[in-house]
């Protein structure tokens, strides 16, 4: 028997297809090749078309059966990690309004802000965890506000993995961690958050009924599973957002526990039973995926959304042919500090550390004389996880610690450099695993079909692939730099 793992993210659609009796992946696939267009149709603005998530999950499919021979009889459930905090419509007939306004876009900023006032800042974060921010439920309010026409059609609000979910079976629902993740769960009293829906003017009954994260959310529909090469005996069985699935997949589900992702945005995200909110909600708690109202299990999440995508802008600007590896190698050849070049990784819409504000990107200190490319590949590395790092120490005030982070072989974590830079600066060993989200999808999708009896035991057979601890020298060294680079962010961005 085995079981399928679907990842969607920004940048791509992965696949994994996995032996449920040995945890172990036979094949994995992806699409496409080069990164999913994130249209901009305005300044800050970050849209993309789900009907494309499911092409490219098609194609995706299509690669994964061919590389495995499997037959499709055989896949007994199949589990969604998705890109989080995104709006998609749909109206009664279940056909999408307008393109999904995803996680990094900025437009719904004014709108959050204006309802953390006025909702009460005390009252969100006693019963929210959070501002309403730059979430989901602001994007919604931002449509009703700006497209009244297609707002009068929505049936229901989803999240990108609510949507997959719907088009992989014809089924209609949410869940708990997804609701925290819109800004939507009221964590004191176990519900849909009324404070918000009543401020922003938002019916209760285009929310869709909750699921368990882990539970035959239905069987893939008989129309799809033609399409896409599966069997309509294949169940949905797991779903939830990018980084809760990470930190799952990474076995990071208890207390005193952190996670990290360095793909399009770099993640680090720590486990908790209870927390005390940023006041400035710098960092954001959610519902994690073992949450349930007798055992609130969370997740605080620190995002920097320039990680994965700077480099990419790097490589496409100024890497001409070669690869990530190779950008790698040049950036470990320069000396710590990049000869005083540095890189704010801040130009991929509102940045929650920095106050949900917008503030664009920024190299400095740059020099024609000394400064080649190299330096840039190196001072973006140093850039983002001295970003990260900021967000950090947020969490570490909230009294969440992180003295070791699990990540995932994959992205800025395949940088020797990165991870040696992350240890150094954030005094945290990295420990670096052979899994990824769509692993972690799949093996949810084999506890939520009841194929696994212990959610723990799961990941029990990950292996470590690689360590980084903190160098005492090195750590010094990047302590100077990091406070220079600090003082920076505060000249350019104001005080922080």
């Amino acid at each position: 028997m085995y079981l399928l793992g679907i990842d969607l993210g920004s940048s791509s659609v992965k696949t994994s297809l996995i032996d449920s009796s040995k945890g172990k992946v036979i094949a994995s696939s992806s699409h496409p090749e080069r990164e999913m267009q994130i249209m901009s149709p305005e300044q800050g603005f970050a849209e993309q078309d789900p009907d494309t998530w499911y092409y490219h999950l098609k194609m995706a499919l299509s690669l994964l059966m061919s590389k495995s021979g499997v037959d499709k009889d055989d896949i007994i459930a199949a589990g969604i990690a998705y890109q989080m905090h995104g709006l998609v419509l749909v109206d009664k007939d279940m056909k999408v309004l307008r393109p999904s306004i995803i996680w990094c876009d900025s437009r719904a900023v004014t709108t959050g802000n204006k309802a953390f006032e006025e909702i009460g800042k005390k009252k969100c974060l006693k019963q929210l965890y959070n501002s309403p921010g730059n979430f989901t439920a602001s994007k919604l309010k931002w449509v009703k506000d700006n497209e009244p026409g297609i707002y009068e059609m929505i049936r229901y609000i989803m999240l990108p993995g609510d949507f997959l979910a719907m088009r992989l079976t014809g089924n209609i629902n949410t869940t708990i961690t997804g609701l925290s993740e819109a800004v939507l769960w009221d964590f004191v009293n176990g519900k849909p958050a009324e404070s918000v829906m009543d401020y922003y003017g938002i019916p209760e009954d285009i929310i869709p009924g909750i699921v368990p994260v882990f539970s035959n959310q239905g069987n893939i529909s008989k129309d799809v599973a033609v399409d896409l090469g599966l069997s309509k005996k294949t169940i949905v069985a797991y779903r939830a957002g990018d980084q809760p699935n990470n930190a799952f997949s990474l076995n990071v589900l208890n207390p005193g526990q952190a996670a990290a992702t360095a793909g399009t945005s770099g993640v680090i995200y720590g486990v908790s039973e209870s927390v005390k909110p940023d006041d400035r909600t710098r960092v954001n708690t959610f519902a994690h995926v073992n949450y349930s109202i007798e055992n609130p299990v969370l997740g605080t999440l620190l995002c920097v959304n320039g990680t994965g995508i700077l480099y990419s802008w790097l490589r496409s600007n100024y890497g001409g042919d070669i690869s990530y590896d190779e950008m790698n190698v040049l950036a470990g050849k320069i000396d710590p500090g990049s000869n005083g070049l540095q890189i704010y990784p801040f130009g991929n819409g509102a940045e929650r550390i920095l106050d949900n504000r917008n503030t664009g990107a920024r190299i400095t200190n740059l020099d024609f004389n000394i400064h080649n490319r190299s330096h840039m590949f190196r001072a973006a590395q140093e850039g983002i996880v001295y970003a990260m790092n900021y967000g950090l120490q947020v969490m570490k005030d909230m009294g969440i610690e992180a003295s070791t982070i699990n990540a995932g072989n994959a992205n800025l974590f395949l940088s020797p450099l990165f991870r040696s830079l992350l240890a150094d600066v954030t005094g945290s060993e990295i420990r670096l695993y052979d899994t990824d989200g769509a692993k972690g999808a799949a093996l949810g999708a084999g506890y939520g079909a009841g194929i696994y009896k212990n959610i723990s035991e799961l990941p029990a057979g990950l292996k470590v692939l690689d360590k980084a601890a903190p160098d005492p020298a090195s750590a010094k060294i990047y302590r100077e730099k990091y406070a220079k680079w600090l003082e920076g962010l505060n000249i350019i961005h104001g005080s922080l």
